[in-house]
Parts: structure tokens; C-alpha cells; sequence
């Protein structure tokens, strides 16, 4: 079958270029997938290179063939780097250009020589080199669950294998000599270099999926799953990153403790999904006052914690008093009974200057029990307000502990 050679350049442009425009702008919109951006560049630079040798004899031949054959080749070295990035290898810069610089040489050397068929084997050779090492890095991949692995690894071998054919290797095939290779070569390059395009976005896919895992495995470890904010690690990491950023040194702030009153009751009268469900308006009831400077988080069982930024000691109050008085009031109703719930709250201060979040949870807790001892359903600011000296050490075992 004869392939008009024109069409199949127009078509392999067109799908090069746009696979490419198509993988950066999926770059941009997640840009942590820096090897879906390798990949669009070398789709790109196929794209360019395939112009430049439709435009033969068009312009100068040095121009046309030698810049052609260079976008070519790096190209593939990029695909590779790519593959190397995808699987968190080191980027190699030196082998990036390596292919190019090889070929530049010896080009002249066969450019001199007037060997034309040195010529092509030599890009093809360095072409099937960087698909081949392309193939060796999917297959020495750590992702073992990427089931579009091994097909890419067979493709980017078969490709490989393809561009030697167009050389005078050929002539060692006794079903595919030199002279007999025309177009119907072409529609094959064509047609491995479309599964390539479909390996791509399949490997793209896959990366996307991976970082959405590791995103979504990351704010699991931080999350309370129950209610749907921090959990103990979560809060205590957000409370040293404040520190570290000297927001609760150089502010007024409190620390709020609340605790359920009776929340063994609760589960042992109405059941533990009953239980769950108070946890869930609490947090709910607590979230509705939070600022976006502020820090909230459960710390474990009916315990929750809250940091109230650039806060003095009367307006945290009122705001622990708010809360207790909006839970008291919440009707909360599981399988058709109405369960009254209410909870205690502890109020540390800092004047600022210096933060310890473990030394004011345990004043908090302090004015927690206080608070529990004097009837519940109350707030209590802690007995003693002075400036917490910081103890890093602490928090940090804390933090880990938690």
C-alpha cells in the first residue's frame, strides 16, 4: 500500500503538536507532575522536527536536516528523562544532549565521506538507543501497579526496532531488503508512534492518579475521618507551623479544650453511632465560628482543642462562651430520639511573645476540669495568665506521640 509521504507528515505534525499542547496544559493545571511536562516537550520538539524535514529543499539543506535531525534526537532524550522523572530518578542533563552531539560529529564525518547511509544509521542508532533506554526505565520501575507498563515497554522496543529498519541494516532481513522499504514504513512508524501517544496519556493518567493517592494518603494521615477535621497530628503539626512562623510569638492567642459532658453515657444509652453523630455536630457547631486564622482539631475520643489567633483573654471567652451556648441548644436527633448533649470548655491565655501549645493544653486542661467539677456545661479561663516559656522539645514529642 502506498501512503502519500505529504499526508502522513501533515498527520503526524497535527497529532504530535496537539498531544503536546494537550500534556503541558495538563502540566499547568497540576504542576506536580513534572514528568508529564517532559513529555509534552518532546511530543513538541517531534512536531518541529517533522516540519523541518517536510520543508526539505525548501531551505537551505544544513538548515533543513542537520536542525531537524538534532530536534529529533532530543526529543527522545527527553522522552527518556521523562521516563526518569515519572519513576523519581535524577535528571541526567549531560545525557539530554549527548545524542545530538554524537550525531553532529559523526554526521560531518559521513557528510564529508559522502556516505548517506552512515548517515541514517547513525540518527537511527541513537534514536532506537534512547527509546530502548526509554523501555529499560519502565521496566526497572518502581510502580509495579502500572498496568500499562509492560505494553510501553514492548512498544518503545518495537519502535526502536523500527527506525533500524529504515537503515541498511534492512538488507540483513531477507523479508524486508533496503529497496523494498517505502511508505508502508512510514504508516508503520505511524501507526507504533500512535500507540506511543496513547501510551503517554495512559501514563499520564496514571501519574495523575498516583499524585491524587499520595495527596488524598497525606490528608488522611492529618484528618480526622469521623468528623472531617484535624485529628490530634494534624492540629499539632498546624500549631508548630504557626510558631515557626512566629504568627502565635508576636500575637495575643488562647488555647480552648472542650469535652463532651457524659459522652460515655450518651453511647452507652443511645448506642455508638449516636455517639459519632454528637461528635460530628460538635465539630460542625465549633467549625461555624472558625476564622481562617484560627486552628481546630480533635484530639481524641470527645476531646477537641482550638487555637484562636491574635485573641485576648475576654474575647476568648466569649468566644468559648458562644460555642457552649450554640451546642447547648442543638436539637440532636438519632433514630427518632432527641439526645441532649452538652460540653465543658478550658480557656488558656498567652499575652504573647512565647507559645508552648503543650504547657497551655495543659493549663487548658486544668480549667477543663475545673469546669467539670463545678457542674459542666461551662467555660473556665485557667487560674493562671502569664507568658508560657517555649519548649520545642516538648511539642515535638507531643506532635510524634500523637
Amino acid at each position: 500500500m502506498v501512503i502519500d509521504v505529504s499526508t502522513l507528515f501533515l498527520v503526524t505534525i497535527y497529532v504530535e503538536a496537539i498531544l503536546g499542547l494537550l500534556l503541558l496544559f495538563i502540566w499547568v493545571q497540576n504542576s506536580s507532575i513534572t514528568a508529564v511536562a517532559w513529555w509534552g516537550c518532546a511530543h513538541l520538539l517531534r512536531a518541529a522536527s517533522i516540519s523541518l524535514f517536510g520543508m526539505f529543499g525548501a531551505l537551505p539543506d544544513f538548515v533543513t536536516i542537520d536542525l531537524a535531525n538534532a530536534m529529533l534526537l532530543t526529543s527522545f532524550a527527553v522522552t527518556w528523562i521523562g521516563a526518569r522523572v515519572f519513576d523519581n530518578r535524577p535528571v541526567l542533563p549531560f545525557y539530554l544532549l549527548y545524542g545530538a552531539f554524537v550525531w553532529l560529529c559523526l554526521d560531518h564525518i559521513a557528510s564529508v565521506a559522502h556516505w548517506p547511509d552512515l548517515r541514517a544509521l547513525i540518527s537511527a542508532g541513537i534514536i532506537a538507543g534512547y527509546t530502548w533506554m526509554t523501555a529499560w526505565e519502565f521496566w526497572r520501575a518502581r510502580h509495579d501497579a502500572l498496568v500499562s507498563r509492560w505494553p510501553a515497554i514492548f512498544m518503545l522496543f518495537a519502535h526502536g526496532a523500527l527506525f533500524l529498519l529504515r537503515t541498511p541494516l534492512a538488507t540483513l532481513l531477507p523479508w524486508s531488503p533496503a529497496n523494498q522499504i517505502t511508505n508502508s514504513i512510514w504508516l508503520i512508524v505511524i501507526s507504533s508512534e500512535a500507540l506511543l501517544f496513547t501510551i503517554s496519556i495512559a501514563f499520564m493518567l496514571l501519574a495523575m492518579a498516583k499524585e491524587r493517592a499520595e495527596q488524598r494518603h497525606k490528608t488522611d494521615a492529618v484528618i480526622d475521618q469521623l468528623t472531617g477535621v484535624s485529628n490530634r497530628r494534624g492540629f499539632l503539626s498546624e500549631c508548630e507551623r504557626l510558631c515557626n512562623s512566629r504568627i502565635l510569638n508576636t500575637q495575643p492567642s488562647a488555647v480552648l479544650l472542650m469535652d463532651l459532658d457524659k459522652f460515655k453515657s450518651v453511647n452507652d444509652t443511645y448506642g455508638h453511632a449516636a455517639g459519632d453523630l454528637v461528635l460530628q455536630k460538635l465539630a460542625q457547631s465549633v467549625n461555624a465560628t472558625v476564622r481562617p486564622t484560627d486552628l481546630f482539631g480533635r484530639l481524641g475520643g470527645e476531646e477537641f482543642s482550638m487555637v484562636l489567633v491574635n485573641v485576648g483573654g475576654d474575647r476568648a471567652t466569649a468566644v468559648a462562651e458562644r460555642i457552649r451556648a450554640a451546642f447547648e441548644q442543638l436539637v440532636i436527633v438519632s433514630d427518632g430520639r432527641r439526645i441532649k448533649a452538652t460540653v465543658s470548655i478550658g480557656v488558656a491565655l498567652c499575652a504573647g511573645h512565647k507559645f508552648d501549645v503543650t504547657t497551655l493544653l495543659s493549663q487548658a486542661d486544668q480549667a477543663l476540669y475545673r469546669a467539670k467539677n463545678l457542674g459542666r456545661n461551662r467555660v473556665e479561663r485557667a487560674m493562671e495568665e502569664r507568658d508560657v516559656a517555649p519548649n520545642r522539645e516538648a511539642t515535638g514529642a507531643l506532635a510524634a506521640a500523637g
